[in-house]
């Protein structure tokens, strides 16, 4: 039986026992020591308030009044007076527990739960009421738990009250009344609630306890967002034994302090957008200052990968040819950066548009759309087929004739959305971390990253002795052009089997036959130019058709690929149920996110992971092995990755075996360092 559903039967039987054991009133508790204390006293018909005191020991803890997934809450029998009643028991915030995919909501240290009690309006002043009641819960460490019970009695005289100043202290720790409700809405896979709350109140790691049993997956990550006064948070259901209530309530945790509201909800409209908070469940958000020198890093980085080198590489030859001006070449400098940057900003400010509207994207989300990769692939044949000398047209700030800042500001608008793809070391954090912070710090991560990518290229524009090192300007340079096709076309190969594997076999033979029409208005087109002949009809008309084609039929070649994958290593398919039942295992867990556009997953796939020391290193501890897909949109992986602080893929993530912390692991992975996972020694 796996670890979790033992934990689960177990807490079972012990409530049973607990319920039906029948064990004296008297029986003194172990782990957790409860005391009754009244207040002070109470006016004929005015209320007076009790608490239980509850002291674990070192080690152990008591459980809210719904526990989570396992554990049990308090039981109260009361044995009162004639026309004395007790109210509802008031719970303290709680805190989490996450065992072995297991959430559950309880008390570590001392915490008193506070009950009413209303004395009948014919008390007698002076008067003497004897309470009395019998109190069962739950002890528990985080292997074993232990039915506990006590009767436990007090007196409350009627008379003039007399507040304490530790009952003081205990409603400190209640949650807040919120003042109004806030409405709820539920779909197949979640629920959202919409909480009427300041913009102004700070919040930091917030989770939200709802009180309703069988509602949501306590266990599942929880986001947040926020939409100027009210605030958004989305949970998702739970798996089994699905209630559709009528009305919601629970407390919102403000701060690990443990400040809270309690927090009414009733059926209504959830707005969408808003800005995403980081919750509970997240990864801890790095300073401002580390993630800006992260996005920079990351950007410089950018510049090897092989869809932008060529580009980069030509545009600086064109800039060494301007090595006579050094104004000029400033000018040129400053442009491609502007251009670089504003596609960075561009593209972060839709994508964090589209999270606000409520779409479940990350970053490269470009290229899970299937148009947008066949775009893609006719703008790189075209490129690959100018290199070849195929036809001369001036890709965007690849020469100085005409106007060159134009044309280098339309250069760094290119190279940027080439590199958005792909993200690596120092990148990936910054990114993730845009995802949660304020739209302002947001965009400052974009702009960043827009400026790592520029960087170099505006080294050469203000660095004289950089360009003086560069080769001059001669016959190689053909030669050179010629040689930058095969990367520019290995990239359009690679777009084409992307399509394949985004929009199916007959969407990719589409976009072959888009490509080859492409090329033949292309090179006739050349052969034009060669002869001194006017080409703007050829070009026009052939655009016109490939438009047309592109906007028409291409749309309805798109279908649901096969996507199946072999692989060395034995895999399923990420979900959280996967990820949950792999974890109540006990078992070691190993979480790979991948997407066949994302350069470094396929080189960390060949050299690390798909390696047959992996595989019998593996195979030896018996660990699951979870393969996240996120080629095409995937939501499910989208909330997993943002509540993780990461923004896309190569995402690695271990489960230790026994149901301990997860560990994030390096985007750039060598074989031993999957190994010394299960065989440190090694």
């Amino acid at each position: 039986m796996s670890h979790r559903y033992s934990l689960l039967v177990a807490v079972v039987l012990q409530a049973l026992a607990l319920l039906f054991s029948g064990l004296p009133a008297h029986a003194a508790p172990t782990h957790i020591t409860a005391q009754l204390i009244a207040e002070s006293p109470a006016p004929p018909g005015g209320t007076v308030t009790l608490a239980f005191q509850m002291t674990p020991e070192a080690g152990w803890h008591g459980y809210w009044q719904n526990p989570g997934d396992a554990g049990l809450g308090m039981d109260l029998q009361w044995t009162l007076p004639t026309g004395v009643t007790a109210g509802e028991p008031l719970y303290p915030v709680p805190q989490t527990l996450l065992i072995a995919g297991l959430m559950n909501h309880i008390y570590k240290g001392e915490y008193a739960v506070l009950v009413p009690l209303k004395l009948p309006a014919d008390a007698k002043p002076g008067a003497v009421l004897p309470v009395s009641v019998n109190a069962q819960w739950l002890a528990c460490t985080d292997t074993v738990c232990v039915p506990e019970s006590a009767t436990l009695q007090t007196q409350i005289t009627v008379g003039a009250a007399k507040p304490q100043q530790r009952f003081d202290a205990w409603r400190a720790k209640l949650p807040a009344p919120l003042g109004s409700d806030g409405h709820f809405s539920v779909t197949d896979t979640a629920i959202r609630i919409a909480i009427p709350l300041p913009a102004t109140v700070a919040l930091d790691a917030p989770h939200f306890f709802i009180a309703d049993d069988k509602v949501v997956d306590y266990g599942a990550p929880q986001q947040f967002s926020r939409k100027g006064d009210m605030l958004i948070v989305e949970m998702p259901r739970a798996e089994f034994a699905r209630i559709e209530p009528a009305a919601l309530s629970g407390v919102l945790r403000l701060n690990p302090a443990g400040d809270g509201l309690m927090v009414t909800a009733t059926p209504g409209a959830v707005p969408t957008g808003g800005t995403q908070l980081a919750s509970g469940s997240s990864a801890k958000i790095p300073a401002l200052p580390i993630l800006l020198a992260g996005a920079l890093l990351g950007g410089l980085l950018l510049n090897i990968m092989p869809c932008v080198f060529p580009i980069l590489s030509l545009k600086a030859l064109s800039l060494a040819r301007t090595g006579e001006s050094e104004a000029e070449a400033r000018r040129e400098g400053i442009a491609y950066t502007a251009g670089v940057m504003l596609a960075c900003a561009g593209l972060g400010a839709l994508l964090l548009g589209l999270r606000a509207g409520g779409n479940q994207i990350g970053w490269a989300f470009q290229l899970q759309e299937p148009l947008v990769v066949a775009a893609l692939l006719l703008l790189a044949v075209a490129i690959t087929a100018n290199f070849l000398g195929l036809f001369e047209f001036t890709v965007p700030g690849f020469a100085t004739s005409g106007a060159p800042r134009n044309n280098a500001f339309a250069t760094g608008l290119l190279a940027a959305f080439a590199a958005t793809p792909c993200t690596g070391p120092f990148m990936a954090a910054a990114m993730g971390a845009a995802l949660l912070l304020p739209i302002t710090q947001a965009m400052a991560l974009f702009l960043a990253l827009g400026l790592g990518l520029a960087l170099p290229f505006l080294a050469i524009a203000f660095i004289p002795a950089l360009r003086r090192i560069m080769p001059r300007p001669g016959a190689w340079m053909v030669r050179f052009r010629h040689w930058m096709a095969l990367p520019m076309g290995l990239t359009a190969l690679a777009l084409l089997w992307l399509a394949s594997r985004l929009g199916g076999t007959g969407f990719a033979m589409g976009n072959a036959a888009l490509a080859g029409l492409l090329v033949l208005v292309l090179v006739l087109a050349g052969r034009g130019q060669r002869a001194g002949k006017a080409v703007t009809g050829i070009v026009l008309g052939g655009i016109a058709i490939l438009i047309a084609a592109f906007a028409i039929a291409l749309p309805l070649t798109v279908s649901t690929p096969n996507t199946a994958t072999t692989s060395l290593l034995p895999t399923k398919p990420f979900t959280q149920a996967a990820l949950a039942e792999a974890r109540a295992s006990g078992k070691p867990v190993f979480a790979w996110f991948t997407a066949d556009w994302c350069l470094t997953c396929k080189v960390n796939e060949k050299v690390a992971i798909e390696r047959n020391e992996v595989r019998d290193a593996f195979a030896r501890a018996d660990v699951t092995v979870l393969r996240g897909d996120w080629t095409r949109r995937d939501a499910e992986i989208t909330r997993y990755l943002t509540a993780h602080g990461a923004a896309g893929v190569p995402f690695y993530v271990w489960y230790p075996a026994g149901g301990g912390e997860p560990r994030i692991l390096p985007q750039v992975l060598t074989p031993s360092t999957l190994t010394a996972l299960v065989e440190p020694s090694k």
